[in-house]
């Protein structure tokens, strides 16, 4: 994993990780519940940018050196998965 991208990804985790123990917080101390679910999909849209760094890194890492060593079927194998996955 690229340097720079491991310590945005970090990053990332721990205010996700700040989010859900809010969230956690906000249950246990009965906040409204559209207040709850607003901060919900915060931490969904956070998780997504995690996750849109990480497969950037892939990318840019992962996958060119599949395709230079003639594992472009690899490549294309974990990407389609990955596309199926996210459209569950």
């Amino acid at each position: 994993m690229k340097k720079d991208i491991k310590n945005k990804a970090i990053k990332r985790l721990k205010i996700l990780e700040g989010q859900i123990r809010g969230l956690q917080k906000m249950v246990i101390d009965e906040k409204y519940c559209i207040d709850i679910i607003t901060q919900s999909l915060a931490a969904k849209q956070a998780l997504s940018g995690f996750e849109d760094l990480i497969l950037g890194n892939h990318l840019s890492t992962h996958v060119v050196d599949q395709i230079k060593s003639g594992k472009s079927a690899k490549a294309t194998k974990e990407l389609l998965r990955l596309y199926k996955l996210s459209k569950k």
